[in-house]
Order: structure tokens, then C-alpha cells, then sequence
């Protein structure tokens, strides 16, 4: 038998499937449905839900009750604003030193991507994305904007550990913008070329998000 209290059990229930990326941000947390699914009464679902809008992950508002909290979209806006920058100029300014080694590599890592796509996991998936830009970024010369790209990606995983579980339907637009970065190196494109493109990859990933969380933030009671 568990030791775990009930309102213990539902928390670590709830926070598992918030961190699989099973419950999306903006996710609508039905407490009677929840109860009913771990045979226990609201009560300690509803001291669940308490716990974890302490830790920020879930939000409560009267009139529209409790869902999966939503980024904090200034912040995140900022960050990835400032990544699409930093990492476009590391990925230009690497393409040079890139061989075709270095190619092969982040397809490969490409394909696994592909693979997730069917029983998608977001935080793999996004393990994975890194993977792939760090094979095109870890070559820059300029070990400043090296550090600028690393202080970037670990302030997204700070954020949330996956954008990817807002709008899984970005993943395979993303995967699709990775082999078209990788034909522009193999043709030998100019390294501006490649910077704009890892710039927009980067920018259409923040654009996804920020609908997403436009289109799922609680309407206010106006009374």
C-alpha cells in the first residue's frame, strides 16, 4: 500500500502528466474528473491543484477554475527573441567549419525526430532538437556568442522544459525547417543565408507558442 496521501497521489498524478506533456498548458483541470479517475473525493484533488499553483504550474481563476498554466509570455517572448539572434549568428557563423560529417550527424539526429512524431514526447523531442542545433552551432568561432546560445536554451528549459508540448503540430513543421537548413549548407549557401534561415526557424517556434497562448487564455468574468 502507497504512504502517500491521497492529495499526495493526486498531485504527483496531476504534475506527471503535466510534465509528459499529456496536460498542454491552458489545459482545463476538471476536479470531479480527476477524483473520479483515482476513486478519491475532490477534496484532495482540490489541495493538489493548491500545492501546484504554488509552484506555478497551474492557475485558478473564479468563474473558470483550474488549467495548466501558461508561459510566462514576456519572459519567454524575450528569450527566444534573443536565441533566434544569437543562435542564427553561431549557426552562420559556424556553417564555414561544417563538413559533411557534421551534416550527416544532424540528420541522423533529424530522423529520430521524425521517429517521436507518431507517439510524440515532447520533452524527448525537444532533448533531441537541441542535439540537432548544437551539432550547427557548437562550431562558432566566437566563443561570446557561444555562451549567449547556451545562457539562451538554458533559460527556455528554466521557462518550460518543452515548447513543443504547447503546439505539437510545430514539431513536424520544425523538423521539415531542419532538413531545409541542412540543403542550404550542403549546397554551400552563403552564410548570411543560413543565419536569416536559423533566425525564422527559431522565430516561427515563438510565433506558434505565443497564438497558442493567445488563444487559450481564460476569458474574465466582466461583471
Amino acid at each position: 500500500m502507497s504512504s502517500l496521501s491521497k492529495s499526495q497521489q493526486a498531485y504527483r498524478w496531476i504534475r506527471q502528466r503535466i510534465d509528459d506533456g499529456r496536460f498542454v498548458p491552458g489545459y482545463r483541470l476538471v476536479l470531479g474528473a480527476i477524483a473520479k479517475e483515482l476513486d478519491v473525493s475532490v477534496v484532495p484533488v482540490r489541495e493538489a491543484i493548491r500545492l501546484l499553483e504554488a509552484e506555478g504550474l497551474v492557475t485558478f481563476e473564479r468563474n473558470v477554475g483550474a488549467q495548466v498554466a501558461l508561459l510566462e509570455e514576456t519572459e519567454y517572448q524575450y528569450t527566444m527573441q534573443t536565441l533566434a539572434l544569437v543562435e542564427g549568428a553561431a549557426t552562420g557563423l559556424s556553417a564555414p567549419s561544417l563538413t559533411a560529417e557534421h551534416i550527416a550527424r544532424a540528420r541522423a539526429i533529424n530522423g529520430l525526430m521524425i521517429e517521436c512524431l507518431d507517439h510524440f514526447e515532447p520533452h524527448r523531442f525537444t532533448e533531441l532538437n537541441l542535439d540537432f542545433h548544437a551539432v550547427l552551432f557548437e562550431e562558432c568561432p566566437n566563443p561570446h556568442i557561444l555562451d549567449l546560445v547556451h545562457r539562451g536554451w538554458s533559460r527556455l528549459k528554466a521557462l518550460r522544459d518543452s515548447s513543443f508540448s504547447f503546439v505539437p503540430g510545430r514539431a513536424r513543421q520544425s523538423v521539415d525547417e531542419h532538413e531545409a537548413i541542412l540543403q542550404l549548407l550542403e549546397s554551400g549557401a552563403d552564410p548570411l543565408d543560413i543565419e536569416l534561415a536559423a533566425r525564422r526557424h527559431r522565430l516561427t517556434t515563438l510565433d506558434a507558442v505565443l497564438a497558442y497562448q493567445s488563444a487559450h487564455k481564460p476569458v474574465r468574468d466582466a461583471s
